[in-house]
């Protein structure tokens, strides 16, 4: 074989090897591409889409909020003193999907205004409207069990802090009667078949209510289902429209969002 045989066989085994590896670099390039776009993707949809949601459905429980105390009477206190509004005003479910009442968590945000919806349905309610009340669960300021849902990520993540509540922490609903003030009392986790929260005493099927109590229910652990993570509240106190906010959320209140 000649030398000049031999040198033309190496320059074409070395021309294919540089053509594969070539081919996976450019094969490795668009992984890493792909890859990148994947986790931009990612940190759009499970923050900065949060961020924006989040944002848009407190702007629209404010102005809910707003046009409720537009349309009320002013109330006038004959003396000064804390008044006896007697028993709370219960208002019927809505249609499903529709909005009745504005949720306030100062622990979670001094902006915190998300409204709440008549069913639990993902596509209908809690995707879009954020946070869903259980059909045939009591409603706010009614003895038994007003349990409602949310997402803890995606779609505005109304409850991303659910597990941060502290037992005294003060989580509002206004409705268009008025205000009901619940006093959070602690958390538990359960299965995703563990409905006896959802009780008029939750878990405690067959007895009969005395207290007004809140539910507030989630998936567990985060970007999981595998639980649910369940928040208690107990109401302590409601007052009309025309008495005006609690102090604690007088002034997301009187904005118009």
């Amino acid at each position: 074989m000649t030398e000049e045989l031999r040198r033309d066989r190496k320059s074409l085994r070395s021309r294919g090897r540089r053509r594969r590896v070539s081919i996976l670099g450019i094969i490795g390039e668009l992984l890493i591409t792909a890859g990148v776009l994947v986790f931009l993707f990612l940190g759009w949809q499970l923050w900065l889409n949060d961020l924006v949601v989040g944002a848009h459905q407190n702007s629209a429980g404010a102005a809910l909020a707003h046009k409720w105390v537009e349309s009320a009477p002013t109330h006038v206190r004959v003396d000064g003193t804390k008044a006896d509004y007697g028993d709370p005003v219960v208002a019927k479910a809505p249609a499903n999907a529709v909005q009745f009442a504005v949720m306030y968590v100062p622990r979670f945000a001094s902006d915190y205004a998300r409204p709440v919806s008549e069913g639990v349905g993902t596509a209908d309610v809690l995707d879009k409207n954020g946070i869903g009340h259980y059909p045939g669960t009591q409603m706010p300021g009614e003895v038994g069990n007003f349990a409602v849902a949310a997402h803890r990520t995606t779609h505005g993540a109304p409850f991303h802090l659910l597990a941060t509540l502290q037992v005294g922490d003060k989580i509002y609903v206004q409705t268009q009667d008025g205000y009901y003030t619940y006093d959070f009392r602690g958390l538990e986790y359960v299965r995703p078949t563990g409905v006896g929260v959802l009780d008029p005493v939750p878990q405690a099927a067959g007895t009969n209510p005395t207290d007004r109590v809140l539910t507030m229910t989630s998936c567990n652990p985060m970007y999981s289902a595998s639980e649910r993570i369940i928040a208690y509240a107990v109401m302590e106190s409601w007052q009309p429209i025309s008495a005006g906010a609690p102090d604690a959320i007088k002034a997301i209140v009187a904005a118009k969002g």
